[in-house]
């Protein structure tokens, strides 16, 4: 799903029956997300069916489609989600139809157990893949020809495959941030996951980076005091103080544990703020860029340009237009 960032990537999504109703949105919701927090239309979707019948979820919530699905020689990706009984629906049409639309897709996603379905159609083989943990093992001794791997996701070239709901919401935010840069995958993440303030007695809950999981507490403290500093942002040497390690040992846990170094998710909290300012305020840019913790209007326009490859009053301009 890499290309030019700016264009609108169209992905068609086969749903099958019995599909939890959480899955569908970890795919979706990202995406409508990106484009809300972006101003432009980043992502496009269609919905398909086996036999072009509403998809009734598990959840007994009915899931309107654009048609059946019958491909024909479609390009962009093509995500198959599917949860229980995956089985009934393995047609030999469909099976065929999956096949044979993968000679021109650019991706093949199979979410959950729709992994299962692309590997009936041999369109895993020699690829590696994972799969929902509690079928795990069954489906590693079914397909030997595939590589079955124990992750929450696999990305391997044109095939892709997740381990469950909460995996599915994490490749979606690594997909944005390949095709869209760091700053939007971060802001799309804060959107929707967040923690529970540690401070005793606050019941409070504060965005957070979600599922870019904070494997190492030390840098969940530092993300934490990076967020309550925008306006007036810590050095590195005093962010480490704080959190009580070394400047250098802080940068090499950010890019262990999010693989980005502490600036760069700095910048990035800060030019979202910026963002939802623009887009959401009437604030002067030079107040903007004094409450997100640049030392000046024009340091706050060469980043707020070099992020979002366009100037902040092209932004206004671009949205006022559109409304």
């Amino acid at each position: 799903m890499n290309g030019p960032s700016g264009e609108t990537l169209g992905v068609d999504i086969l749903v099958l029956p019995e599909t939890n109703l959480i899955l569908v949105a970890s795919v979706i919701e990202p995406m409508r997300a990106a484009n809300r927090i972006s101003g432009l239309d980043l992502y496009d979707w269609r919905i398909f069916s086996p036999d072009g019948a509403a998809i009734e979820t598990r959840s007994h919530i009915p899931i309107p489609v654009d048609g059946p699905f019958r491909p024909g020689r479609e390009t962009g990706p093509l995500f198959v989600l599917s949860s229980y009984h995956w089985q009934r629906s393995a047609t030999p049409q469909l099976k065929m139809l999956l096949s044979q639309t993968a000679r021109h897709r650019s991706v093949m996603a199979g979410i959950e157990s729709g992994t299962w379905l692309l590997a009936e159609a041999s369109l895993l083989d020699g690829f590696a893949a994972t799969t929902h943990w509690e079928d795990f093992d069954e489906f590693a001794a079914a397909y030997p020809q595939i590589a079955a791997v124990r992750e929450r996701y696999v990305i391997d070239g044109k095939r892709i495959t997740t381990g469950g709901s909460l995996p599915t919401l994490d490749l979606m935010l690594e997909l944005i941030r390949r095709r869209h840069g760091y700053s939007l995958a971060l802001e799309v993440s804060r959107l929707f996951i967040y923690e529970q303030a540690s401070v005793s007695g606050e019941t409070s809950a504060r965005p957070s980076t979600g599922s870019m999981r904070m494997a190492d507490p030390r840098v969940g403290l530092a993300v934490r005091l990076m967020e309550e500093t925008i306006e007036q942002p810590l050095t590195l040497a005093r962010l480490a103080k704080r959190v009580g390690i070394s400047a250098r040992h802080l940068q090499t846990l950010f890019l262990e544990t999010i693989g980005v170094p502490p600036h760069v998710h700095y910048l990035a909290l800060r030019l979202n703020a910026a963002r939802r300012k623009v887009i959401e305020t009437r604030l002067a840019f030079a107040d903007i860029a004094a409450l997100c913790g640049f030392n000046s209007a024009s340091a706050f326009a060469r980043s707020y340009r070099e992020h979002y490859h366009e100037s902040a009053s092209e932004t206004r301009r671009r949205l006022r237009a559109g409304a």
